[in-house]
């Protein structure tokens, strides 16, 4: 059974697990306010490892949450990887940040998920999954307004969730819509997609890969006084 190595930077979440197969065996994670990224990740990585008594030569992969999110987190993240599976020549595999999201949502039949990410302003990252978890509609960068997510306005119950849920709920009053701003990326939600990836062979070119920013990283400069 493949032991892959899953990790999640893509939000304010610095989140670790190791699975097999399925299955998670550990996780390791903190949500901390300010990005803590590039002093926690190789640490939970090694406590990880530790804590489940493996080696880097036990793994079989390396998962990585590919975006959209932070600039930084998604820049730290996918550098840790892509060094680890150069130096341990081990397969890269991503996984769509808003998809483990909504594994994170337990859906009915003919429930949606649709993850959202706040990216500043009354801007979110979102997608659409059905039921099955399959993305019935691509994820896109958007400005929330009433008519956001009218094509879902009658189906049976849509989940709203992620850290841009709120803002959605200040402008979304549509009945049938219900909002969770608390749900963060997780490697947890990350293994069993990570994990029919590999078995697939869908993995990432290492040399070439790079995270789905879905917009372009925009320097603010302080105003002049």
């Amino acid at each position: 059974m493949a032991i892959i190595l899953n990790l999640e930077t893509a939000t304010t979440n610095c989140s670790v697990s190791i699975s097999k197969g399925n299955e998670v065996i550990f996780l390791k994670e903190n949500n901390a306010v300010s990005y803590s990224h590039s002093e926690q990740l190789h640490v939970f990585i090694k406590e990880a490892l530790d804590e489940v008594s493996l080696s880097f030569s036990d793994l079989n992969a390396i998962a990585i949450s590919k975006g959209p999110g932070s600039y930084t987190g998604l820049r730290i993240g996918v550098s840790a990887a892509k060094g680890l599976c150069f130096s341990l020549d081990l397969p890269l595999i991503s996984v769509p940040t808003l998809e483990s999201m909504a594994h994170q949502v337990q859906l009915g039949e003919g429930e949606l998920a649709i993850p959202v990410l706040d990216a500043r302003r009354m801007e979110v990252y979102s997608a659409v999954f059905n039921h099955q978890y399959k993305e019935i509609r691509e994820t896109r960068a958007e400005i929330i307004d009433e008519s956001s997510f009218a094509d879902y306005v009658s189906e049976p119950k849509v989940y709203v969730v992620g850290s841009g849920a709120e803002k959605c709920k200040d402008v979304l009053g549509h009945s049938n819509f219900q909002f969770d701003a608390s749900i963060v990326p997780s490697a947890k939600e990350m293994a069993p997609i990570a994990f029919e990836k590999y078995k697939k062979g869908q993995c990432e070119d290492i040399a070439y890969f790079e995270p789905y920013y879905l917009k372009d990283f925009v320097i603010q400069s302080k105003k002049k006084p």
